[in-house]
C-alpha cells in the first residue's frame, strides 16, 4: 500500500523501532522513519513507550501537515489524529487485542476488516457499524501475492524442512505464555528426522531458545522475509497469526497451537487449510502425517487466493468517500 500510494501522494511512513518492522523495511526497501521504541513486556513500559512516542511523533506531524492517516490501529496515530484534526481511516483484524482497540477504534473516521470477521467485534469498542467496511481478503493475501525476490536460505536438501513460529509473548493480549517451547521440544526429541528453524520475533526470545535448545533446532539469527522462508517449508506450526495464515494460502501443510484466537486462524481452520492442536505430543504425531500434503494444499490454497479481492482498493474507494471525490 506504502508503494501503491507513493506514486501520486507525498507519504510519511513512520514505524516503532521494532526488530521485525526495521528489518523487514530494509528488506523490502521501505522508507521508514523510526519514532520512539517498542515497551517491551510490562504494562509500565508499554505506556511510557506511547507517551514518549506521542511527544515525538507530534512534531514530526505537525512539520509534515497529513491531508490523511492510514494505520494499523496505531493507539498514538489515533490520539495524534484526533487531537489535530486529521482524518483517521485504519485497519484491523485484532479484535482480540483489546488495549490496542480501545485505544484507537473510537477515534478512527473508517475502519477496514476482513469480511470474516463480524463488524459487532468492533462496534463494542466504540465505533459504529456504519463506519466499518469489509472487504473479501484476509491482510496475509497481499503478502502471498506480493512479488518478492525469493532469496535462497540453507538447508539439509535430505530433510523436511518444519518452521515454527513462537507466539507474540509480549503482546498485551498474550503476555508471557510460551507454549512454543513445548511444542519445540516435542519437535525436536533424539533423532528427529527434519530441519527445524525457529523464527523467533525479538531478540531477548531468540537468546533464550538459544540457550534453552542450542544445537537441536536452528534459531534464526537474522530476520528473514516470510515468503522466502516458506518457499523451502514442507510444514509450519505458528501461534495463529499472520504467518500462519501467510504458510496456509501459499499452500504450505499449517498447524496453528492457537495462542491467539481469532477469526482468521477459525476461518482458515474451517475451510481445510490449517489444522489446529495445542497439545505439543499431538503436534509431533501430526507433523509425521501431514509433511507429504503439499501438492493438494497448494491447490486448494491458489482458489481461495483467487476468491479474494485486493485491499488497496477498498481504501481507495473509502478515501475517495471521505473526500468526496
Amino acid at each position: 500500500m506504502v508503494s501503491k500510494l507513493s506514486k501520486n501522494h507525498k507519504i510519511l511512513c513512520t514505524s516503532r523501532n521494532y526488530r521485525e518492522v526495521v528489518e523487514l523495511s530494509k528488506i523490502k526497501n521501505i522508507n521508514l522513519k523510526l519514532i520512539g521504541k517498542h515497551g517491551g513486556s510490562t504494562k509500565e513500559g508499554k505506556l511510557h513507550s506511547s507517551i514518549k512516542r506521542m511527544e515525538l511523533l507530534l512534531g514530526e506531524i505537525v512539520k509534515f501537515s497529513p491531508d490523511l492517516t492510514v494505520s494499523f490501529c496505531s493507539p498514538e496515530a489515533a490520539r495524534i489524529s484526533y487531537g489535530i484534526g486529521i482524518k483517521h481511516v485504519a485497519f484491523s483484524d485484532s479484535p482480540h487485542a483489546e488495549a490496542v482497540m480501545r485505544l484507537s477504534v473510537p477515534l478512527v473516521q473508517k475502519l477496514l476488516i476482513p469480511w470474516v470477521i463480524p463488524k459487532n467485534e468492533f462496534v463494542r469498542y466504540g465505533i459504529s457499524k456504519d463506519n466499518i467496511v469489509h472487504y473479501k481478503a484476509i491482510d496475509a493475501s497481499v503478502i502471498v501475492r506480493e512479488k518478492s525476490r525469493i532469496k535462497t536460505i540453507n538447508v539439509d536438501k535430505n530433510k523436511k524442512t518444519i518452521v515454527i513460529r513462537p507466539e507474540e509473548s509480549e503482546a498485551a493480549y498474550i503476555l508471557g505464555k510460551t507454549e512454543s517451547d513445548n511444542i519445540i521440544y516435542e519437535a525436536s526429541k533424539e533423532n528427529n528426522p527434519y530441519n527445524i528453524i525457529v523464527l523467533a520475533r525479538y531478540a531477548s526470545q531468540k537468546n533464550r531458545l538459544k540457550e534453552k535448545f542450542g544445537n537441536k533446532v536452528i534459531i534464526m539469527d537474522k530476520v528473514v522475509d516470510g515468503k522466502s522462508l516458506l518457499t523451502i517449508t514442507d510444514l509450519f506450526i505458528g501461534s495463529g497469526g499472520t504467518m500462519t495464515a501467510e504458510s496456509a494460502l501459499m499452500g504450505v501443510p499449517t498447524i496453528s497451537y492457537d495462542a491467539a484466537p481469532n477469526y482468521i486462524e477459525k476461518y482458515l481452520v474451517r475451510i481445510g487449510l490449517v489444522k489446529r492442536e495445542v497439545n505439543p505430543k499431538k503436534i509431533s504425531v501430526l507433523i509425521k502425517k501431514m509433511s507429504n500434503e503439499n501438492k493438494a494444499n497448494r491447490k486448494k490454497a491458489r482458489m481461495v487466493l483467487d476468491s479474494m479481492e485486493d485491499p488497496y482498493l477498498k481504501l481507495v474507494q473509502v478515501i475517495k468517500k471521505i473526500y468526496n471525490l
